[in-house]
């Protein structure tokens, strides 16, 4: 199958997930309601320390199509490989952007431009990259491979 055919094979698929979880209300739980987010990031920093990581903040909710569409991509090949391997991953419930704002504005993600919203955080907790334009909220429209070279892009580099 050509490149193009492919991608467009893809875009459809994820189109069509979009469009059942949306429909159906439901779609897995990626994003706890009782969890601590603030624990739970310095927990990840911790980690990233010990194992020389990257901490990637993935904030976005159940309800929302686009944010389980990205965890599928970050989940196949050969993104989970990137994310075990050069990444901790921390998965922040926004509620109906009325859960953990805080945390958004910590790290300057704008959720008023939509989620999913990613930021990048160095194993110390220093800000690396937040998205500021929603880069990620129409996940329906891309392919896994947008995911795949966003993780190159963000992995650590051997010093």
């Amino acid at each position: 199958m050509h490149t193009s055919a492919r991608k467009n094979c893809l875009a459809l698929i994820a189109t069509l997930l979009f469009t059942c979880l949306a429909a159906s209300g439901q779609g897995r739980t990626i994003y706890s309601d009782t969890a601590d987010a603030h624990k739970d990031i310095a927990q990840a920093l911790a980690q990233a320390r010990r194992e020389h990581k990257r901490v990637i903040l993935d904030f976005g909710g159940n309800w929302c199509g686009d944010c389980q569409v990205l965890d599928i991509y970050l989940h196949q090949q050969p993104n989970l490989d990137l994310l075990n391997r050069y990444f901790v991953l921390v998965h922040i419930n926004v509620g109906r952007f009325d859960r953990n704002t805080d945390i958004a504005e910590k790290y300057q993600v704008p959720l008023k431009k939509g989620v999913p919203a990613l930021a990048i955080l160095s194993a110390t907790g220093r800000l690396l990259y937040s998205q500021k334009n929603g880069e990620f909220e129409a996940m329906r429209r891309m392919d896994p491979a947008s995911v795949t070279q966003f993780l190159q892009q963000w992995k650590p580099t051997k010093s």
